[in-house]
């Protein structure tokens, strides 16, 4: 996620503030930064690609004159990482700048019109459009504020923007949806920004800006309106107590928590690609005589439930391989018409470049699935999509999980649409179903919490877990075992549930605790003969199912529920957080750190 900062200063200039501002962004992650203030009449910008530090002593941001100005750190979603593509953005005058955090869904169409009208632009991004789209409205005759309500109701998508113009100097006008923004109020100025601890050193006086509001501010405070309807706000700020590391985590008190709460928001995010590259990677994975998804860790999971979800709709043969096996196992028989499909949260992970490289070498087809715009895998992949879902701080992937399988979800079902595999009905109602996914994980965060957070209390102890589950499942036991061992430390196994009994039933006992997927799909029947199997035994079953799934409660000594009618090539999704939340809160009550692991780091660049 991209980091705004924006400021009026009374009895000083802005540009050395907008700088440290941006710092105390840092922790967002991002791969440019840029400033913009207002002085004489006109607008004066740096930018670059590069950490603040790098960009800084190249161009020395503080040199900017005027006491109005804003200023961004980027994540890029649209565009690769360049001086061209770092924000501000600017209209065709140079009088009008844009900030922007977000995804802009019809960014193109917009981008079309715009050029048909004679608007030249000179980058790649999304948010470019926004700067043009305003510059219209004021040649209509629209003041700032006006141009910016008229702009952002014709945005599709998420945004927070703050917006300044030379014509109006004195004024920054912000807009909110779904992005987060926040206002600062000071003895000798007024903020704006992304997160609080980007003014939190200058005031703790705080104003949330909320979905579906407008702001102007200046110098001498600010005011709010709904966008739908200008009708005035009313909202006093509130002090904020927070020292500036819970500022960070936005009051919560871990990365890896926060970064949980968020995949609603992120999962959103993934339904906003652009259609263009979601049809145009499915038809090389169509073309695919061989098609290998190639991972490590919490993305090799994600590749794991992508092949039965590939498997089942669109009826293609995919070979999930751990990145570190590949060479030795499939190296020699990669060829021509075999294509990989490498996922990596950072596009940097050094055994999924060194299998893509050795599959380049033999003329394989790579296509990429990363979070990070310009790494690697986006520049050496033939075809490649972000999975936008912002930085990810925490060691232990949460969000980057969830966002893979909504991408590759995605994916498989316009290759299922390609090969007329599945009825329209079916794909339909999947496409519908994939759209609520966001709106359940919201359910179960709100609901299930205290729950789970109980659960990691009475099983604190415990010295070893099972997770089992059948069909797709399985990888989400996986995931769900991968978390509790890499944050909390607790020895744990994970397998299909029918293999339990092919060994490893040996090691239950009375009190073994034994965690159930259970979703309601075509193996439930035979699970339920495995919770009998390890009842039987002594075990204590966790059960992960429906919230109506009366069989399953009565079967389990503790029972997660999820909300009803998930698909079963969809449930690893809503599935996997009550498991990473049970992780965090295990984690919690064993003494551990859960944002720091030991002998964990967040992107692995050496084999």
């Amino acid at each position: 996620m991209c980091g705004i900062f924006g400021c009026i200063l009374k009895n000083s200039e802005v540009a050395s503030t907008i700088h440290s501002a941006l710092k105390r962004l840092e922790y967002r992650g991002y791969d440019s930064v840029g400033e913009v203030t207002i002085a004489d009449g006109r607008l004066f910008i740096k930018k670059d690609s590069g950490k603040i530090d790098e960009v800084h002593m190249l161009h020395n941001l503080d040199d900017l004159p005027g006491k109005i100005g804003v200023g961004h750190t980027r994540w890029a979603t649209h565009g690769a990482p360049t001086k061209q593509n770092a924000h501000p953005h600017t209209d065709c005058e140079e009088q009008i700048a844009v900030v922007h955090n977000g995804i802009i869904e019809n960014f193109a169409e917009l981008k079309k019109e715009l050029e048909d009208r004679g608007h030249f632009f000179k980058s790649r991004t999304d948010t470019e459009i926004i700067a043009h789209l305003v510059e219209e409205k004021m040649h209509e005759g629209l003041d700032l504020k006006g141009a910016v309500v008229e702009t952002v109701r014709r945005l599709e998508g998420s945004y927070a923007i703050a917006v300044v113009s030379s014509k109006e100097p004195d004024k920054i006008v912000c807009a909110r949806k779904e992005s987060p923004l926040t206002l600062g109020l000071g003895e000798n100025g007024v903020y704006c920004a992304s997160d609080i601890p980007a003014f939190l050193p200058l005031t703790n006086k705080v104003v949330i800006v909320e979905d579906g509001e407008l702001v102007v501010l200046r110098e001498n405070g600010y005011e709010i309106w709904k966008i739908a309807d200008l009708k005035p706000v009313i909202r006093e700020p509130k002090i904020i107590d927070w020292t500036p590391e819970m500022a960070e985590k936005q009051g919560y008190p871990h990365f890896m928590l926060k970064e949980i709460m968020e995949q609603p928001l992120t999962l959103r995010n993934t339904l906003r690609l652009q259609e263009h590259y979601l049809e145009l990677m499915a038809t090389f994975l169509d073309r695919a005589g061989q098609l290998f998804l190639v991972a490590c860790g919490t993305s090799y999971h994600a590749c794991l439930a992508a092949s039965y979800i590939f498997s089942k709709l669109a009826f293609h043969i995919t070979n999930p391989v751990i990145a570190s096996e590949f060479n030795e196992q499939h190296g020699k028989s990669v060829n021509i018409d075999s294509t990989i499909l490498a996922v990596s949260q950072s596009g940097e992970t050094a055994d999924t470049l060194a299998a893509v490289e050795t599959a380049r070498q033999r003329a394989a087809t790579i296509l990429g699935l990363t979070n990070t715009i310009g790494s690697t895998l986006t520049r050496v992949s033939r075809v490649y999509i972000g999975q936008q879902s912002g930085p990810e701080i925490g060691v232990a992937a949460t969000k980057t999980f969830t966002a893979q399988l909504s991408v590759l979800s995605q994916l498989a079902l316009r290759l299922a649409k390609m090969r007329g595999k599945v009825s329209q009905d079916e794909i339909d109602f999947l496409e519908e179903k994939v759209t609520q996914i966001p709106d359940m994980v919201e359910t179960i965060l709100k609901t299930q919490m205290e729950k789970i957070r109980q659960l990691a209390n009475k099983y604190k102890d415990k010295s070893c877990f099972f997770f089992l589950g059948r069909g797709i499942s399985y990888a989400t036991a996986l995931e769900g075992r991968l978390k509790l061992m890499e944050i909390a430390y607790v020895p744990a196994i994970a397998f299909p549930a029918g293999e339990s009994k092919h060994g490893p039933i040996s090691l239950v006992e009375q009190g073994f605790p034994v965690v159930f997927i259970c979703p309601k799909d075509d193996t439930r029947k035979t699970l339920i003969g495995n919770i009998m199997e390890m009842k039987a035994r002594g075990a204590l079953i966790i059960a992960l199912c429906e919230e109506d799934d009366e069989e399953i409660k009565r079967l389990a000594d503790d029972c997660i529920e999820v909300p009803k009618g998930i698909p079963e090539v969809l449930s690893p999704i809503p599935y996997v957080v009550p498991l990473q939340l049970f992780a965090y809160y295990m984690a919690l009550e064993r003494g551990c750190d859960p944002d720091k692991p030991r002998n964990l780091a967040k992107s692995v660049t050496v084999k």
